[in-house]
């Protein structure tokens, strides 16, 4: 089975993409950025303030599939700067107190002027139905 996610709920895609596509009991998540979904504007405060909302946007989206930030089994963390690691870490270490998922985190160049973009790979038992 495979079926594409989308919610108002969450920034909309950009391009030719969708938010996530589910495939059997695992759901992707597209890559995020910290765009507020109701003001269509980026945060770019700070890195701690991108990092949330990236990781609200990702919570977001998979609510609409079904899923919790607890089914996450794997993320990628791109920062614009290596600098960046401690900032983003503390936030996304209160999106994943306990038991947190696989993940890798590499210095790159995301879109426009956001220092952080997360996508991820959720695993949910029983979603393909």
């Amino acid at each position: 089975m495979r079926k594409t996610v989308r919610t108002d709920a969450a920034p909309t895609p950009s391009g030719p993409y969708s938010q996530a596509v589910i495939a059997g009991d695992f759901i992707y998540v597209a890559g995020q950025g910290p765009k507020d979904p109701q003001s269509g504007k980026m945060i770019v405060d700070s890195v701690q303030a991108e990092t949330r909302q990236v990781l609200k946007n990702i919570q977001t989206i998979l609510e609409a599939a079904g899923a919790t930030m607890a089914d996450v089994v794997k993320c990628n963390v791109y920062l614009a700067s290596r600098h960046d690691f401690g900032a983003m870490n503390e936030v996304y270490a209160e999106f994943f107190p306990s038991e947190p998922p696989a993940r890798t985190t590499v210095e790159a160049h995301p879109p426009a002027v956001i220092r952080v973009e997360i996508d991820c790979v959720a695993y949910k038992p029983g979603l393909a139905g």
